[in-house]
């Protein structure tokens, strides 16, 4: 056996253990039949390449067996099954004579264990504790806008902004649409702010500090709110409206010359050097 020394092991006990290894079944890997990348929660051992899954280990190994230690009723080897640590790191936890002192992590918090499972291993020695999957975390919904620390330092600009040209903005609605609080904005409006030199009203949107969509709806409730009608903008409508006019005299324009076109070929006239069909220049003779 390559790698025996003599007085190890007896030559007889590596040969059954060679053939026990040999007799014992093998298992396909996870994932086909080439063992899973790094990264996986699955270790192989290769003992003539017979895959060896561990389960999941908690996030605070160390700290998690700390507090079952001082908690629960639980054995040693429970505990460090669970953990993913040996049982002599747990007893010298338990002993209080580990390298470091550890604070206790409650896995019952976390998400990773419940009080039904410590209750199974409590009453059986022999059961092994199951790892169970965190809850998800909850969304933050309420609260003032997150915004980059990059972009902290454009708050007052913003709020300048809409001070200047949406006055019927309240607090409230300038809090939530740039995320700031409503003594910074009392401080701007009365121009008591410590950096009121330095600044220059800026359009938020522009700045990337709310959208436009949401500005516009904060201002057509304030406005609703005030009794105010909501201003329309004019100038797109005649835009829109000119626009239209163009389009339909270019169509008409266009059916026009292809009449004429198709007139003077039933005429039988010439085509000049410059047209492709009668009536129709070439634009890129010249």
């Amino acid at each position: 056996m390559p790698g025996w020394k003599p007085g190890s092991m007896s030559e007889r006990s590596c040969s059954k253990w060679r053939h026990d290894l040999a007799d014992r079944p093998r298992r396909e890997y996870i994932g086909g039949d080439r063992p899973l990348r790094e990264g996986r929660p699955y270790s192989f051992v290769d003992f003539g390449r017979i895959p060896v899954a561990q389960p999941a280990q908690p996030l605070m190994p160390h700290a998690t067996a700390s507090w079952l230690v001082e908690n629960t009723s639980l054995t040693f080897e429970q505990i460090a099954g669970f953990c993913g640590l040996h049982i002599l790191e747990v007893q010298a936890i338990a002993d209080d004579t580990a390298a470091t002192k550890l604070t206790g992590r409650d896995p019952v918090r976390s998400g990773e264990l419940t009080h039904e499972e410590i209750e199974k291993g409590q009453k059986n020695p022999d059961y092994q504790l199951q790892i169970q999957k965190a809850p998800d975390p909850v969304r933050r919904t309420k609260g003032p806008r997150y915004t980059p620390l990059s972009k902290r330092q454009d708050k007052p600009d913003g709020i300048a902004w809409l001070v200047k040209n949406h006055p019927e903005l309240s607090d409230g609605q300038i809090g939530k649409l740039i995320g700031t609080t409503r003594t910074t904005i009392s401080a701007i409006r009365d121009r008591s702010h410590w950096n009121m030199a330095n600044i220059t009203p800026k359009d938020p949107v522009t700045l990337g500090l709310t959208s436009q969509r949401e500005l516009d709806a904060a201002v057509a409730k304030a406005q609703k709110a005030a009794g105010a009608a909501a201003p329309i903008d004019e100038h797109f409508e005649e835009d829109r409206q000119a626009l239209i006019d163009q389009l339909r005299a270019e169509r008409e324009q266009l059916a026009r010359d292809a009449e004429a076109s198709l007139a003077a070929a039933e005429a039988g006239e010439t085509l000049a050097a410059d047209e492709i069909v009668p009536g129709i220049r070439d634009p890129f003779k010249r």
